[in-house]
């Protein structure tokens, strides 16, 4: 029964009970239980089609409790019973699919702002094609009011980009040259040229609606349980009110028990909740991979960050470069010829810094070997280069004079990260490069212990210097510098071991191993999200650690919104039963109490979808939610 048939079915039983009540006013008794009968018979056939497709899939319904009932309350002749019972049903699914409509919508609006047609630029000109039809390599034009189709990086133009759907951020951002824009994004302002990389399902944008879709079909350790529950207890109410039967030889009264025990409240309680919670931070940016994960982010008590592009901007600068026995804009040009085939943010940084001067970039690297945690090795025209911190020149073999250490621990307690470079096994010079602690991070950090996180400290692999200047700024608890990865995966099982519930937040890439560990891993931003996507637990689509801070109350807002649905739930059951038993609750009295608990259930858990984090916006979007009306999983 969709929510357009429940309108229709409820309005015709509704008008019938009008009539029939006419009736009754009139003194025609006779053809007032005609009418009822019509009525019963009518809206319980549609009733009785739902419950025999869920019984074909080995599940007890509420439906087929209500068959039951209705079928058993026309033979005993109790017909105000069975039409109210039925109207009641019919009238209170219409009202639970009307409430559950803004979730639905969410999810449909998220879709909805995925873009249909490209204009692909081509030998014969603009084409408009289908967004199915881009190809990667395409070149694709969006101008002002377009929705961006592909994921890309732009080759002209420039314009102020809406990147809502992706980071959860309303402002627009600028975008020019070099720049990448994704899918589902819209052209506030300007004109771009895009050349296609990701296209159709690989787009960013289509992952997010894969994963949220998917996070809705995940199920939490509580519904995992009332699963398990539901299977016992249903068949246990059959028996129950067999033997209520058995006792009192009131039929009527062993029908409500039947019906009245239903957990139908109690089945959507968990699913409602952890949708709406789900919803509420795919909108502002936060992609939580189930409801399981909610549980366990709302459960954590320690938090370990890492700091480049997590704490800090992640776009360094280089501040100074000082060479010994070599010309300054030498020594950077020939690291930065090493540095072209590096991915490190330290690398390209060097690279930047020497297209920035204008220094050529044409001698091509060889034996290239990236050291992860230490830095790189390479030939260039003959000289081995060794770049990197002090790790790495001790395991070239490198030895680093005193007037160099002294200068570079000088530039490190100035807040730089100084990257070591020796040319044939002989330290020519330091590179210093800094980086800025991102404007949010100190609120976000008191926020989240606020929330209840009882320690925060930082893992990183730059110098002790750099790293203490960055966690004496943000008030952390502790900080651990100049790690290599699986010494991040060691503190984090450390951790773990000693009782803490441990969330990990990092780039989704070098911290990789470190976030599979933890009980939790957040990775920041879009950048380098096939792995981020796949490694973490949660995605933070922009680079804001504000929204950590909006994730992790949410979650404790989700998994107390689904407790008190429990208990409602539960409660109600407990009352009605108590009710019927003591013959101050009847079929159609009950009837009504039950389906106004599954309306209160749901829109306790619609509150979810306009949460809102210390002040932080908390529009939501969520899933299309099923109806779960059974006693039991199908």
């Amino acid at each position: 029964m969709n929510k357009l048939k429940n309108s229709h079915i409820a309005g015709a039983t509704g008008l019938m009970l009008l009539i029939a009540f006419a009736l009754h006013l009139a003194g025609l008794s006779q053809w007032k239980d005609y009418v009822l009968i019509a009525s019963s018979v009518f809206a319980g056939y549609f009733i009785a089609i739902k419950a025999f497709k869920a019984l074909r899939m080995k599940a007890f319904s509420i439906e087929l409790l209500v068959t039951i009932a209705v079928v058993g309350a026309l033979i005993i002749g109790e017909y105000v019973e069975s039409a109210v019972v039925t109207f009641l049903f019919i009238f209170g699914a219409y009202l639970e699919s009307r409430t559950l409509e803004k979730t639905r919508s969410s999810l449909r609006e998220l879709i909805d702002q995925t873009p249909t047609e490209a204009t692909v630029i081509r030998p014969e000109g603009h084409v408009r094609l289908p967004v199915e039809e881009v190809v990667e390599g395409d070149r694709v034009l969006i101008r002002s009011g377009e929705k961006v189709a592909v994921d890309g990086v732009i080759v002209s133009g420039q314009a102020l980009i809406v990147e809502a759907a992706i980071t959860g951020e309303s402002v627009p951002a600028g975008k020019t040259l070099g720049d990448r824009v994704f899918s589902g994004t819209l052209i506030d302002n300007g004109y771009i040229e895009v050349t296609a990389d990701r296209v159709g399902d690989d787009t960013t944008f289509a992952k997010i609606i894969e994963m949220v879709e998917e996070a809705q079909e995940t199920k939490t350790t509580t519904q995992k349980f009332l699963d398990r529950f539901a299977q016992i207890y249903t068949p246990a109410i059959v028996l129950l009110s067999v033997l209520v039967y058995a006792v009192s030889r009131n039929v009527e009264l062993a029908l409500t028990f039947l019906v009245i025990a239903c957990p139908g409240a109690l089945v959507i309680s968990a699913p409602v909740s952890m949708v709406a919670g789900i919803g509420n931070g795919a909108r502002n940016g936060v992609l939580v991979k189930g409801g399981e994960i909610m549980e366990k982010l709302s459960k954590i008590e320690l938090v370990i960050f890492d700091k480049t592009g997590t704490l800090t901007k992640g776009k360094p600068e280089v501040t100074d470069v000082k060479s010994w026995g070599l010309e300054e804009n030498a020594l950077l040009g020939i690291v930065a010829d090493a540095e072209t085939v590096s991915e490190h943010h330290l690398g390209q940084t060097i690279v930047s810094e020497a297209k920035k001067r204008g220094l050529p970039l044409e001698r091509q690297p060889k034996a290239v070997e990236i050291i992860k945690g230490g830095g790189m090795v390479a030939t260039v025209e003959g000289k081995h280069l060794a770049i990197g911190n002090r790790k790495l020149m001790a395991d070239q073999g490198v030895s680093i004079a005193e007037p160099i250490e002294a200068y570079a621990i000088e530039r490190e307690k100035a807040g730089n990260t100084a990257v070591l470079v020796a040319i044939d096994k002989q330290l020519t010079g330091v590179i210093s490069i800094a980086d800025q602690i991102k404007p949010e991070a100190k609120l976000a950090i008191q926020q989240l212990r606020q929330a209840g996180v009882k320690q925060a400290i930082m893992l990183t692999g730059d110098n002790r210097h750099t790293a203490q200047l960055v966690g004496d700024e943000l008030g952390l608890d502790a900080v651990h510098a100049e790690l290599l990865p699986q010494d991040k995966v060691a503190w984090v099982t450390k951790l773990k071991d000693q009782g803490y519930r441990v969330a990990m937040v990092g780039d989704g890439i070098n911290d990789a191993p470190a976030l599979a560990t933890a009980d939790v891993g957040l990775a920041m931003g879009v950048g380098g999200t096939d792995i981020s996507m796949e490694t973490a637990d949660i995605v933070l689509m922009s680079d804001r650690l504000d929204q950590f801070a909006h994730a992790y109350t949410l979650a404790k807002a989700t998994v107390r919104n689904m407790q008190q649905n429990t208990i409602l739930a539960v409660g109600t059951v407990v009352v009605l039963l108590a009710g019927v038993l003591l013959g101050k609750i009847f079929l159609a009295s009950g009837m009504l109490i039950h389906e106004l608990s599954v309306l209160a259930v749901t829109l306790n858990a619609v509150r979810l979808i306009r949460y809102r984090a210390r002040g932080q916006a908390g529009q939501a979007l969520d899933e299309p939610g099923r109806r779960h009306r059974r006693c039991q999983a199908a």
